[in-house]
């Protein structure tokens, strides 16, 4: 929430506005004074990396009554207040749009009253929602603000104790915040690889006491050491009866006998440091919301801004808050599987993930097609998940699923695990960093006599690579090859994995929001000035030519600059910088942050650029320099990339079977077609299969990056919120969209 607030007063203040604080929420509203205070450019120097809100947050039975909102409505009025940004939950946002609604007839009775001058100047009220809620329980966003951290908050502990109950093999049931909503619940069975997961959205079917105890001692025969069960604190039968973390316990221990431990995470799960992608996801909303504000006439419907893939939307609120009725209506009814549609598409992809997942009874009738594994390219988090998920889905489908170790050069030696990889084999891969197959950066094409050899010997029928450039690159070569080597003309397809998130055709790659959240460390970094003031950090980031990084980072640690390769920058652009910071000093904030992409400029080096802030900065402020290296490629995988990784391994799969039936013809697989050899990326909204031989159009081999990259756009944003005055770019600004109309009458 407080990188929203920092967002919308900084870029409220810088179109000109004034901005005020509204203290304790409504009830501020309603008691004005000195809970309505101007916000000033330093105020919010300090919030990003601040769990909660600054400015307070309060339940308000006043702001219920017309009396209240009356009372509210004056205190508006008297500082010539017409634009609301409302950062809450859907109870909220409902109260927001009331008060528009009566605000007219608020500023009758004020008139009536004597306010006569002042409420001539305010005849409308404007008002833009920004959704506040950890259980993501508000339709027609992808993401609430809060969700992400409390899905790290719940990993954390899930690592934490899975580990000990790994080793006294126990049954661990953990409960998780989530009334209405099966969000955090399901994201966090999908992310850990749990054996099963209660929602409210989908009670279990009758019965489902013998069925979950089956499948807890069944996944104890095949060798794992410990079982895991979700539960939403919503969570209940058909019949509405609740189901609680204590009677799964009681059932599981005197059914199966197995040692079991409940944990009820609570209110822990709202707490903490926001993550990268909240940041991020905040400061985006909030400069949306000042611009709808801006844009906004008497006529605009209040809307709330979110998101929907990598975009900002906007939707009309009440439509939202109808949707979101529409599902309580659903689950009361009994009409479950609509609940699930109306919670959205991104939702219905994690449950139906899910579904095939848990799935786990693979059939005796076998394909005979075999699949191989591979990694490709620098290690990164997320990189297991999808693995995982591959080989599991790939064993539903019949499959044999064969890991290549050490990438193109494992196959091209023979490095192939003779024997196939089973459900247990993969088992807890979600949450392990790094590589479990092994990789490495060789291309193929010197290679490819060997591995056509060994695609024949060990019979493989189709390929998924998991990786960074080096496996768009490698893919390609395999292509370019089939024409003299008839043995790779089988079905392949590409998941980019890579924390430089550079690989074309996809908007996000698996591992980029681990190296993200590494980056965020700044935080720590940053905190050392506080006894000493005055000092500016210099970082080098991770990315190669690719700017992401360091960008993303810049948004989500408030840095007051970011050196990329994409934007080029000379001697004046660093002198500019300097200045600023030098004039930044001077204020209550005393402390600054520069990233560096480590080959943003072959001549203006770390080394130099510290080297001339410090030499610049001589008697104003000193210089610390900082290369976290290869640490951005390592730690446990955010839930993001756990469950990104997931959900690509289990749709690769499912394409590639359904490719194999098109390329196969009496009993002989043969794929030449340029949509035989696809990468899965994520472009926009939704996940596409992408010939790899178009990508080679959008893509700048040289210095191995796309030659668009969408998050160019948000630079921009993150100069305007460190004070530069430069022109925002609001060409592509969200439209209105319809959320009843897109998602039709269910």
């Amino acid at each position: 929430m407080n990188a929203a607030v920092r967002a919308t007063v900084r870029v409220g203040l810088y179109t000109g506005a004034s901005v005020y604080f509204v203290h304790e929420g409504y009830q501020g509203l309603v008691d004005g004074g000195d809970n309505i205070k101007l916000a000033t450019w330093e105020s919010v120097s300090m919030m990003l990396q601040l769990g909660g809100t600054v400015i307070g947050s309060a339940r308000c039975k006043d702001f219920q009554t017309r009396e209240g909102r009356m009372k509210a409505a004056g205190n508006l009025v008297k500082l010539g207040i017409t634009n609301l940004c409302v950062i809450g939950g859907d109870g909220s946002l409902t109260g927001a749009n009331q008060f528009r609604t009566d605000w007219s007839e608020l500023l009758v009775d004020l008139v009536k009253a004597g306010d006569k001058d002042e409420a001539s100047k305010s005849s409308h009220l404007n008002i833009v929602g920004m959704v506040g809620s950890i259980d993501n329980d508000f339709c027609g966003t992808d993401m609430t603000i809060g969700t992400d951290s409390a899905l790290h908050r719940i990993i954390e502990v899930v690592d934490a104790i899975t580990t000990t109950a790994q080793s006294h093999q126990r049954t661990f049931i953990l409960e998780v915040m989530g009334r209405h909503c099966g969000y955090l619940a399901l994201v966090t069975a999908l992310s850990c690889g749990a054996d099963w997961v209660f929602i409210p959205e989908m009670p279990p079917d009758e019965g489902w006491e013998e069925h979950l105890c089956r499948r807890l001692a069944d996944q104890r025969g095949r060798g794992c050491r410990l079982n895991v069960i979700i539960v939403a604190e919503g969570a209940m039968t058909r019949a509405g009866k609740p189901i609680t973390s204590d009677q799964l316990k009681q059932l599981v221990t005197d059914r199966l006998g197995f040692d079991t431990r409940t944990t009820v995470l609570g209110h822990v799960q709202r707490g903490g440091t926001p993550s990268a992608f909240d940041r991020i996801l905040g400061s985006r909303m909030g400069v949306e919301a000042v611009m709808a504000l801006l844009e906004a006439t008497p006529e605009t419907p209040a809307c709330v801004v979110s998101l929907s893939g990598n975009q900002a939307v906007r939707l009309p609120l009440m439509e939202c808050v109808q949707v979101t009725k529409d599902v309580t209506a659903a689950m009361a009814e009994g009409r479950f599987e609509d609940a699930i549609k109306l919670r959205g598409k991104s939702f219905e992809n994690n449950w139906n993930t899910y579904k095939l997942l848990a799935h786990i009874n693979p059939p005796d009738v076998k394909s005979n097609i075999n699949v191989a594994v591979m990694n490709i390219g620098a290690p990164c988090a997320g990189m297991n998940s999808a693995v995982r998920s591959a080989v599991r889905i790939g064993m539903i489908q019949g499959h044999t699923m064969l890991a290549v170790h050490d990438g193109f050069d494992g196959l091209a030696h023979g490095n192939v695990r003779t024997d196939p990889l089973s459900w247990t084999n993969v088992s807890g891969w979600t949450g392990k960093g790094g590589s479990m197959l092994g990789t490495k950066r060789t291309l193929p094409g010197k290679m490819l006599e060997e591995i056509s050899l060994n695609i024949n010997k060990f019979n493989i029928n189709a390929m998924v690579i998991i990786g960074g450039f080096e496996a768009f690159v490698g893919g390609l070569e395999l292509v370019q090859a089939r024409e003299k080597y008839e043995e790779l003309c089988i079905p392949m397809v590409v998941i980019p994995a890579t924390v430089s998130n550079n690989v074309p055709g996809s908007d996000f790659s698996i591992g980029a929001d681990t190296a993200l959240n590494t980056i965020v460390t700044c935080d720590r970094i940053k905190q050392s000035a506080a006894g000493t003031k005055r000092r500016v950090f210099i970082i080098e980031t991770m990315g190669g030519y690719c700017g992401y990084l360091a960008t993303m980072a810049g948004m989500a640690s408030g840095a007051d600059a970011a050196y990329i390769y994409e934007e080029k920058f000379n001697i004046k652009d660093l002198e500019l910088n300097v200045e600023h910071l030098v004039q930044k000093m001077k204020t209550t904030v005393k402390r600054g942050l520069i990233l560096r992409n480590e080959n943003s400029n072959a001549h203006y080096t770390t080394d130099f650029i510290f080297n001339l802030y410090s030499e610049e900065g001589k008697g104003v402020f000193d210089c610390r320099k900082n290369v976290l290296g290869h640490m951005q490629q390592g730690g446990t995988p955010t839930p993001f990339d756990r469950n990104f990784g997931t959900k690509m391994g289990a749709k690769s799969v499912l394409w590639l079977t359904e490719k194999l039936k098109t390329c196969t013809r009496h009993g002989r697989i043969y794929a030449n077609t340029p949509d035989s050899a696809c990468l899965l990326g994520m472009r926009k909204r939704a996940l596409y299969f992408q010939p790899l031989a178009e990508l080679k159009e959008e893509t700048d081999f040289e210095h191995r990056i796309p030659k668009t990259q969408w998050w160019l756009k948000i630079r921009p944003i993150m100069k305007i919120l460190a004070k530069y005055n430069i022109e925002l770019d609001t060409s592509e600004h969200a439209n209105m969209e319809h959320v009843i109309k897109k998602m039709g009458h269910l």
